[in-house]
């Protein structure tokens, strides 16, 4: 696995840097040598500190974040996320490359991460787009409380998805056909 490790408003040190390394390299086993590319991402936001991990083998991304106190923390909460996305993907890259990618058993326990991810849709809404422009669809999403916004963007008359970032900023889908 090759490693790409940064920082934003932190200097990660050596010690650091060898356990994320260490501990991601146990999802080796997962896929053939030097295939997959792991980028990793510490930031530092006042107190709290981010850690992401985002995995691509050929082509295919598995992403886990997780925020605490503690950059070792996060990467012993994010190590179970991570494999559990591949054996949830385990079958959808294997079918893809006709090869066999995430063929041994699991290495963390997730008991719990599987029951969070039993959900079913509980309600279900319908609504009328109307034509507006992203500072119009930020000041409705605003108004209404919501992380996102589906709206029609007025100029290009496209659906576009306004949506809150975890870091406080805002994110724009603009679906391509």
């Amino acid at each position: 696995m090759k490693f790409d490790i940064y920082a934003k408003n932190y200097e990660v040190g050596e010690k650091l840097k060898s356990i994320t390394e260490q501990k991601l390299a146990k999802l080796d086993k997962y896929f053939k040598e030097d295939e997959t590319a792991a980028k990793v991402s510490f930031k530092k936001q006042g107190n709290s500190l981010t850690t992401e991990v985002m995995l691509d083998y050929n082509g295919k991304l598995v992403r886990a974040t997780a925020t605490s106190d503690n950059f070792y923390d996060n990467i012993d909460v994010i190590l179970p996320k991570l494999e559990g996305q591949i054996r949830k993907h385990r079958t959808k890259f294997d079918k893809h490359n006709k090869n066999a990618a995430f063929s041994d058993a699991a290495i963390y326990d997730l008991k719990n991460q599987e029951e969070k991810e039993k959900r079913s849709v509980v309600k279900k809404k319908s609504f009328t787009l109307v034509p507006m422009t992203l500072k119009e669809a930020e000041e409705e999403m605003e108004l209404l409380g919501h992380s996102f916004y589906v709206f029609l963007e007025a100029k290009t008359n496209t659906v576009q998805v306004l949506y809150k970032r975890t870091d406080g900023d805002l994110g724009l889908i603009e679906p391509q056909v």
